[in-house]
C-alpha cells in the first residue's frame, strides 16, 4: 500500500509538470510569454514595450474600489515577474529550458533558486576586496605593534642612555648644546626623536613586534609567491650541484650564510656583530660544522666559568636550590 502511494505521488508530480509550468517558479502555472503577450522569439525591445503598456494599464492606482485595486495589484505583480524573468538573458534561457524539458522537475527548482541565492557580484571581485582588506588590517596591526615595541624601548633607561650615547658619538646629539629659547617640552621631543631614530636604525626587533615590511602583507606574498618558490628551488639546486655533487669550495657569501644559519642570526643581526668577533669567526672557519661546534662549546664553557665567579649568580643558585619562588623566606640568605 505504501509503495502504491509513493508511485501515485510521483505520477502526480510528473503530470503536474507536463506542460512545463511549475507552481511557485517564475510565473507559476501561467506562461510568462503569454502574460506579456509576446512570442518566444520576441526581442528585448518588444518585451520592454509590452511590459510598459501592460504595467500602465494594470497599475493599482488607476482603480478606485478595493476589489479592483487588489485584482490589479495581483496582475501588476505577475506582469513585473514575467518581465524580470524574460529581460535577463540567463534567466530567460533557464525559463525556456523549463518549458522544453518539463520532465526535469527537480532540476528546475535547482536552477531557479540557485540563480537567486548565488551572489550577483563576480566572485573574483569579492576575493580581491577581501584580500585587500585583510592586507590593510594586517599592515596596520604590524605597524601598531612595532611602534609599541619602540616606545617601550624608549622608556627603558638602559636602552635610552645607550641610544643617546650612540647619538653623541655620531655627533647628532649633544646634551650640553645650547637650545636657544626651546621649552622643556620641545627639548624632550627633540631627545625622543633622536632616541627613536637610533633605536630604529640599531635595534632589530624580532617576532610579532618586528619592523613591518610591505612584502609581509598578504597581497604581496601572493603576488611574489611564484618568485619565492623559484628562488628557493634555484638555491637548493645550486647548493646541491656545487657543494654536494661537485664538492666545490664555498663562496664568501655562502660561508656567511652557513655561519648565520648555525648562529641562528638574521642578516641584520649578523651585520651588527663587532668586526673583531667576525674576524675570529672567519679565522676559525666556523662555516664548517665541526669547527662551529667546538667554538660554541668553548663559548659555553667560558660563560659557565664567568657565571660561577659571579656573586649575584651564586646567590641566585642558592636561592633556587632552596626552592626558588616557592619557598617561604624572610629575606635573602647571605
Amino acid at each position: 500500500m505504501q509503495i502504491a502511494y509513493y508511485y501515485l505521488l510521483s505520477c502526480w508530480f510528473l503530470l503536474d509538470a507536463v506542460d512545463g509550468l511549475v507552481e511557485n517558479l517564475y510565473c507559476g502555472k501561467l506562461n510568462c510569454y503569454d502574460v506579456l503577450n509576446v512570442s518566444r522569439d520576441a526581442t528585448k525591445e518588444e518585451i520592454s514595450k509590452n511590459y510598459r503598456q501592460l504595467a500602465k494599464q494594470n497599475h493599482p492606482d488607476r482603480f478606485k474600489t478595493q476589489v479592483d485595486k487588489k485584482a490589479a495589484e495581483i496582475r501588476f505583480r505577475l506582469i513585473a515577474t514575467a518581465y524580470e524573468t524574460l529581460r535577463d538573458e540567463d534567466q530567460r534561457n533557464d525559463y525556456n529550458f523549463m518549458l522544453d524539458n518539463p520532465e526535469l522537475h527537480y532540476q528546475h527548482y535547482w536552477r531557479y533558486y540557485g540563480r537567486r541565492v548565488t551572489p550577483k557580484v563576480d566572485v573574483r571581485i569579492v576575493v580581491a576586496v577581501f584580500i585587500t582588506v585583510v592586507s590593510a588590517v594586517q599592515y596596520f596591526v604590524l605597524w601598531t605593534r612595532y611602534n609599541e615595541a619602540i616606545k617601550y624601548l624608549m622608556r627603558e633607561p638602559k636602552y635610552r642612555s645607550r641610544a643617546l650615547q650612540e647619538a653623541t658619538d655620531a655627533g647628532i646629539w649633544s646634551p650640553d648644546k645650547k637650545r636657544g629659547k626651546k621649552s622643556k617640552e620641545e627639548i624632550k621631543e627633540d631627545e625622543d626623536a633622536i632616541v627613536r631614530q637610533i633605536l630604529e636604525s640599531k635595534m632589530e626587533i624580532r617576532g610579532g613586534y618586528a619592523k613591518p615590511n610591505i612584502r609581509d602583507v598578504l597581497w604581496l606574498k601572493l603576488i611574489f609567491l611564484p618568485l619565492t618558490v623559484y628562488q628557493f628551488i634555484h638555491f637548493q639546486i645550486r647548493w646541491l650541484w656545487r657543494y654536494t655533487i661537485h664538492k666545490m669550495e664555498y663562496t664568501e657569501d655562502d660561508k656567511t650564510y652557513l655561519m648565520r644559519k648555525y648562529l641562528g642570526y638574521s642578516q641584520t643581526q649578523f651585520e651588527s656583530v663587532p668586526e673583531k668577533e667576525k674576524e675570529e669567526m672567519y679565522n676559525r672557519e666556523l662555516w664548517i660544522s665541526q669547527n662551529f661546534k667546538t667554538w660554541k662549546q668553548e663559548k659555553d664553557e667560558k660563560m659557565k666559568t664567568e657565571l660561577a665567579q659571579n656573586a649575584r649568580y651564586k646567590a641566585y643558585r642558592r636561592w633556587m636550590k632552596k626552592g626558588g619562588g616557592g619557598q617561604i623566606t624572610f629575606g635573602p640568605d647571605e
